[in-house]
C-alpha cells in the first residue's frame, strides 16, 4: 500500500506556483441594498445575499493621474530657462525632465531655491527665449532666395530681404536685418551663381548670419530657368570679405 502511494506521488505532475505581485489598485464600491440598522444593544439582523451585491463607483487604476509641477534647473531648448515652472503629465515630467536631471519637483524648498533666478539679470550664455536656439539653427541652414527684377534698376534694401524672408516662412522686421558692407545693385548678370550673407538680430540680442542669393525674375521668355535643389549647390562669394564666413555654412546634401 505504501509502495503504491509512493509511486503515485512520484508520477504526479508538479504545477509551479503562480507568481503574484501586490498592486496599488483601489476599487470604491457601494452596496446596492444597504443592510437594515439595529438598535443599540439589540440583536444584529442576519445579512442576506442581496446585501452582498455591490456597484462599482470608481476604479483608481483607470483614473487619470493629475498633472504635476516641476522647476527647470537649467536652460532647455524649446521649453524654458532656469527657474521656469512647468505643469506636465506625470510620466512626461518624470521621463523627460526629472530623470535626465533637467528639472526638480516644484515643492516649497525648490521654489524657494530657484525663485531668485526671476530677478537675476540674464547672463551672457543665457538665451533670450526658449526657442532662440532652434530659430538660429533654422536660419543658419537657410539659403534665402532674393527675387529681384531683371529689367528695372534696383538697389538691394532691407525691405527686399524682409519680403524674401516672409516667402520662406520667417517674419523678420527691417530693423533686425544688417545689410552687407557694400551696396548690391542690379540687374547684373554677374550676381548670378554668387552668394552673400546678411546678419539677423533676434530679440535684440542673438545674431545669426543668413546666406542669400540673388535671382533675376522676368516675365515671358526672358525668365531664367528654375534651378532644382539650388540650396544644395555651393556658390562663389559675392563679397570677398565674407568668403571665410560663407565657407562655414552647412549645405543640405541629403
Amino acid at each position: 500500500m505504501f509502495g503504491l502511494r509512493a509511486s503515485v506521488m512520484k508520477s504526479a505532475i508538479i504545477v509551479p506556483t503562480m507568481f503574484s505581485q501586490q498592486t496599488r489598485n483601489t476599487f470604491i464600491l457601494r452596496r446596492r441594498w444597504p443592510p437594515p440598522l439595529h438598535k443599540k444593544g439589540g440583536k444584529v439582523p442576519k445579512m442576506k445575499g442581496r446585501h452582498f451585491v455591490y456597484d462599482l463607483v470608481e476604479d483608481t487604476s483607470v483614473k487619470k493621474k493629475p498633472d504635476i509641477r516641476i522647476v527647470l534647473n537649467q536652460f532647455v531648448e524649446g521649453v524654458g530657462t532656469t527657474g521656469d515652472v512647468l505643469t506636465l503629465h506625470l510620466n512626461k515630467a518624470y521621463e523627460n525632465f526629472i530623470l535626465p536631471g533637467l528639472a526638480v519637483y516644484a515643492n516649497p524648498e525648490n521654489l524657494e531655491k530657484y525663485k531668485t533666478y526671476e530677478k537675476r539679470p540674464l547672463e551672457e550664455n543665457t538665451h533670450s527665449s526658449p526657442f532662440v536656439k532652434r530659430t538660429m539653427d533654422c536660419l543658419h541652414r537657410l539659403v534665402l532666395r532674393v527675387t529681384m527684377s531683371n529689367s528695372e534698376p534696383w538697389t538691394l534694401q532691407p525691405w527686399h530681404l524682409k519680403a524674401s524672408f516672409r516667402k520662406s516662412g520667417f517674419v523678420v522686421p527691417e530693423s533686425a536685418i544688417e545689410m552687407p558692407p557694400v551696396q548690391i545693385k542690379g540687374p547684373d548678370p554677374n550676381l548670378l551663381d554668387k552668394e552673400f550673407y546678411v546678419t539677423v538680430t533676434i530679440n535684440k540680442k542673438e545674431k545669426v548670419h543668413v546666406r542669400c542669393r540673388i535671382y533675376h525674375w522676368a516675365a515671358g521668355q526672358e525668365q531664367l530657368p528654375f534651378e532644382e535643389s539650388y540650396w544644395k549647390k555651393p556658390k562663389q562669394p559675392l563679397i570677398p570679405e565674407q568668403a571665410e564666413v560663407l565657407q562655414k555654412f552647412p549645405y543640405q546634401n541629403e
